[in-house]
């Protein structure tokens, strides 16, 4: 007869080994945590940083706008509002448009059109400020004022603009000695950072 089979039992090795994969599992999920906790947190961060660079584009672009409204309002505006009106009513002083911008007098940023190179507006550096800069800043001739530099949220620069006088091809006689302008404004704003730009632009006749 065959002797009968003897089984051991090892209950304490059993719990070890249950432990043990318990451990393993356990590991697991708080590594699986940790991963996702990290990509909550960077997507949560790449959606402030890129709301904070809409807002600051925004401003810059409002900057912009505000600037050729200013220079609409030195074009057309009341005389007791700005210091030069003479250079825009029917063009009377047409030395006051300088080839590359003016830069002192009434001639600043005030520029001769050129009909075969680039445009003033594609030249000029509108970053430049103090005496010597080629550009009008906002407020300069209509004395209006404009927050910036300040601590919070404000542009750190004063937008500043260029204008350049456009023959208007729709008020001009058949003689053509009776040549009415139109006005090409540039402007640029920033943000709360100098290197946040907006460029605008319009064509406004007077």
């Amino acid at each position: 007869m065959s002797a009968p089979i003897s089984r051991t039992h090892h209950p304490v090795s059993l719990r070890r080994a249950q432990s043990g994969v318990s451990l393993i599992v356990v590991l697991m999920l708080l590594v699986i945590v940790s991963i996702l906790g990290v990509g909550a947190a960077q997507i949560a961060s790449m959606g402030e940083r890129s709301s904070r660079n809409d807002r600051d584009m925004q401003m810059a672009w409002q900057s912009a706008e505000a600037a050729l409204m200013d220079a609409e309002m030195e074009i057309s505006g009341p005389v007791a509002s700005t210091r030069r009106a003479n250079v825009f009513t029917g063009l009377a002083n047409t030395n006051a448009y300088v080839t590359g911008c003016g830069t002192s007098g009434d001639s600043v940023g005030l520029c001769a059109l050129n009909p075969t190179g680039k445009p003033a507006w594609l030249t000029v550096d509108f970053t430049a400020t103090g005496g010597g800069a080629p550009t009008t800043y906002f407020g300069q001739f209509t004395g209006r004022s404009f927050a910036s530099g300040l601590v919070g949220a404000q542009p750190i620069k004063t937008p500043r603009y260029v204008i350049e006088p456009i023959q208007d091809p729709d008020n001009r006689d058949k003689s053509g000695s009776n040549t009415s302008y139109i006005f090409r404004i540039t402007a640029m704003g920033f943000g709360p950072r100098a290197d946040i730009q907006a460029v605008s632009q319009t064509i406004y006749r007077q």
